[in-house]
């Protein structure tokens, strides 16, 4: 069964950039999509984006387009998730998980989730 491990989180201040990373251990992701969700204390976990399994569609939550990419190196068994122009509000801890369902935008559609990744953004 495949094991994920987000890294990359940390603190930073407003309009700096972090870049995260999701790891595969004890198998493989590369024949999936892989997600990137994040989830606030006390709110929902919120899609954030996703990539193909061959890397050449990615998805973005509206409101994050232009300031976050996604990418992904089979070869290393890694999703990165580059953060750019970070916002207070982007403040959440950070998930990666692989897309076994039907729709790309949905926690519900993914399984393998990993512990996540703490992002502070301050003012």
């Amino acid at each position: 069964q495949v094991h994920l491990v987000e890294s990359g989180g940390g603190l930073v201040q407003a309009g700096g950039s972090l870049r995260l990373s999701c790891a595969a251990s004890g198998g493989t992701f590369s024949g999936n999509a892989v997600g990137w969700f994040r989830q606030a204390p006390g709110k929902e976990r919120d899609f954030v984006s996703a990539i193909s399994a061959d890397g050449v569609a990615t998805y973005y939550a509206d409101s994050l387009k232009g300031r976050f990419t996604i990418s992904r190196d089979n070869a290393k068994n890694t999703v990165s998730l580059q953060m750019n122009s970070l916002k207070p509000e982007d403040t959440a801890r950070y998930y990666c998980a692989v897309f076994t369902g039907t729709l790309i935008r949905s926690p519900m559609a993914y399984e393998y989730w990993g512990q996540g990744t703490q992002v502070t953004v301050s003012s």
